[in-house]
């Protein structure tokens, strides 16, 4: 599938030209720093020397390198230098490369940038316009700060994990890091806006983005029941507070979802169920009522639903507008001629691994389409080539070296 018209002329990226300095690990820092690189910033990932990025090695699943499949689908299309910013030699590579950015993101634990040198407000005298973001799992301030904070913690401690599951006692969280991804893409978000506003005033700033906040940003059904009725919100499996029936069901072969989310919608599910009683019971007449009497209407539902599999009722209510779909696994999912199509599974070159699978891009962008440009990068395979694009020369990399810069 073609990214782009073949009428309109690719222009460039809109972040080409956009310096980011990627002082992070793991996933939120990461993950935000490669969208900003799939866009066409450049972006440079500055890592401990040995280890590298926790994520590299220590987490995630290991491929024929050192390297973690994790780490290969959250740090494509950037470059990657090793330093040690315990070092003074380090520190000050690190202070130069400041000098031309125009955003830094850092997920270090609140307070630890400060006692390195690398607080914002050093940085911003050295670079006014630069845009600072720092990631943590609950904020630069408040109680909880100085936490270690981790997606799992952030879910239980915003709320998300009291409304996941089935409410039988047993926690569960969403299968998918969502305050780790939900941060990422807040702080993207958000130092974009910082950028343009800087490109306005010449005048950077902090931004403080955390897992915690993220993660409660994402409950505008729960806390809009919450505040809107006082009763706290319970787990509801794959159903939906606001509306029903809106979730996974039971056919002859197993389950799907469906959803006849307004009254309209309600009458044609009935009608291709041939359940005209339902649709004339009281206790079905809106949306209120079906909500007030879910579980009795799913156990009438599943009557039906019973009587045909999955693929048939899925059929039947697409052909009659009732949205509707089977329920995938990821190899499902990535080999659906949707997902084909769409070009959500791609691969990458690596020097070491060959082909590579990647998540494709989320979103298509005509004029502008996004391609892999870097394989994720080896640690510190960037190094030399980003200090001499700074302004060193060989002398002075040499000297760094004998000075610790780029050892443990």
């Amino acid at each position: 599938m073609s990214r782009h018209s073949s009428n309109s002329p690719i222009r460039p990226l809109p972040l080409v030209g956009v310096k980011v300095l990627d002082v992070s690990q793991v996933m939120a820092g990461p993950y935000s720093c490669m969208l900003l690189a799939d866009m066409g910033a450049d972006v440079i990932k500055v890592e401990p020397p040995v280890s590298g990025d926790q994520t590299r090695g220590a987490m995630g699943f290991k491929m024929k390198g050192s390297d973690s499949m994790g780490f290969l689908n959250m740090n494509r299309n950037k470059r990657s230098i090793a330093i040690n910013l315990k070092t003074e030699a380090g520190k000050a590579v690190l202070l130069k490369l400041v000098e031309e950015a125009d955003i830094l993101v850092e997920n270090y634990r609140p307070g630890v940038m400060k006692r390195l040198g690398f607080s914002y407000e050093v940085l911003s005298k050295i670079n006014p316009a630069l845009v600072y973001v720092s990631i943590s799992g609950f904020g630069q301030s408040g109680p909880w700060a100085e936490r270690p904070g981790f997606d799992l913690m952030a879910q239980a401690m915003s709320g998300i994990m009291s409304v996941t599951g089935h409410g039988d006692g047993r926690p569960v969280k969403a299968g998918v890091p969502v305050a780790d991804i939900g941060c990422a893409l807040f702080a993207t978000y958000a130092a974009l806006s910082a950028y343009i506003g800087a490109k306005n005033t010449g005048q950077g700033q902090y931004i403080d983005a955390s897992l915690f906040d993220s993660a409660l940003a994402f409950s505008i059904w729960d806390t809009s029941e919450y505040w809107g009725t006082g009763v706290d919100p319970v787990a509801l499996g794959t159903a939906n507070r606001m509306t029903a029936p809106y979730q996974a069901v039971k056919a002859k072969d197993g389950y799907f979802v469906m959803g006849a989310t307004n009254n309209k919608l309600w009458e044609k599910l009935c009608q291709i169920l041939q359940r005209d009683d339902l649709f004339q019971d009281e206790r079905c007449k809106t949306i209120a009522k079906r909500l007030g009497n879910r579980a009795w209407m799913i156990a009438e539902l599943e009557q039906s639903f019973a009587k045909k599999t999955c693929d048939e009722w899925i059929e039947l209510m697409l052909d009659v507008g009732i949205p509707a779909g089977p329920i995938l696994d990821y190899p499902q999912a990535f080999a659906s001629e949707h997902g084909k199509h769409r070009q959500m599974r791609i691969e990458i070159d690596h020097p070491i691994e060959g082909k590579v699978p990647n998540i494709g891009f989320a979103v298509k962008m005509q004029g502008t389409p996004q391609e892999v440009t870097r394989h994720p990068p080896l640690l510190g395979e960037h190094t030399e080539e980003v200090l001499t694009q700074a302004g060193y020369s060989p002398t002075e990399i040499e000297k760094l070296k004998e000075q610790g810069a780029f050892a443990a």
